[in-house]
């Protein structure tokens, strides 16, 4: 990486496992103190803590639940009580269809339940994020955003309504952001995964549906499924001074899925 993140601090939200775990631990490689985030899996909020300070890095666990404002203002209080800055942050967590903490189901059988809570947690919970670390970036000077979007935004599947929708919506939500921020030197960029090995959603979706793995691998072009690191590289990248001419883009990291 072209610029040191030493002395800067990055947080993670979502980062227990998967996409998350892999941008806290690049963060921190890359000479960042984290804030490690997770709204339930407090074990996994640990767990990558402790495989940062194994490797060196520094890194403190905060849980939050992004769909809760007073969670995030909290979240965002701590982070600059403990070091006095903001300087990145990766909006990452989110839910998805997986067949087993969330039915793979049409419109017509979609709960009102599951609307509402893949929408607080994917929209509404970045939407909080961004509100809180803006402020804290406005008042710095500067700062670097990126959140984790989906192919499912540009190129969605039957059975992911809520999900997609969500995803669409964040996009916008972003390049508002990235306007918003411009005059502040706040940059805000958004991710957007192709199929992720080594994820919960892609684990769970492969667990019930076990032709989906061959499904997806046939779909991308590269003819292979992305790691997390592959994402983790991407956000870093966007955060650094490499990247200082580029907000408001939504980043399709897929295989070349989205481009056929």
């Amino acid at each position: 990486m072209a610029e040191s993140f030493s002395g800067k601090v990055a947080l993670v939200t979502g980062a227990a496992s998967g996409i998350g775990r892999a941008g806290a631990q690049l963060f921190a490689r890359e000479g960042a103190r984290v804030i490690v985030t997770t709204g339930s899996n407090i074990a996994g909020g640990e767990e990558t803590v402790e495989s940062i300070k194994d490797a060196g890095g520094e890194a403190v666990f905060v849980k939050c639940d992004v769909s809760k404002e007073a969670d995030v203002q909290a979240m965002v209080e701590k982070c600059v009580s403990l070091y006095g800055r903001l300087d990145y942050a990766f909006n990452n967590a989110g839910i998805g269809p997986d067949g087993k903490r969330v039915p793979v189901v049409n419109i017509v059988d979609c709960s009102e339940d599951i609307w509402d809570r893949t929408l607080d947690i994917n929209l509404k919970g970045v939407f909080l994020c961004l509100k809180h670390e803006m402020r804290q970036m406005i008042k710095q000077g500067h700062g670097a955003i990126v959140n984790t979007s989906s192919v499912g935004a540009v190129r969605p599947l039957p059975g992911f309504c809520a999900y997609n929708a969500s995803k669409a919506g964040l996009n916008a939500l972003t390049r508002t952001a990235a306007q918003e921020g411009a005059a502040h030197d706040v940059r805000v960029n958004t991710i957007m995964p192709g199929p992720t090995q080594n994820t919960l959603l892609f684990e769970y979706l492969t667990g019930t549906q076990p032709s989906a793995r061959d499904d997806m691998e046939r779909a991308v072009p590269l003819h292979r499924l992305a790691y997390p690191e592959d994402m983790a590289e991407a956000v870093v990248w966007l955060c650094s001074d490499v990247a200082s001419f580029i907000t408001g883009q939504c980043l399709s990291i897929d295989g070349g899925l989205t481009a056929h």
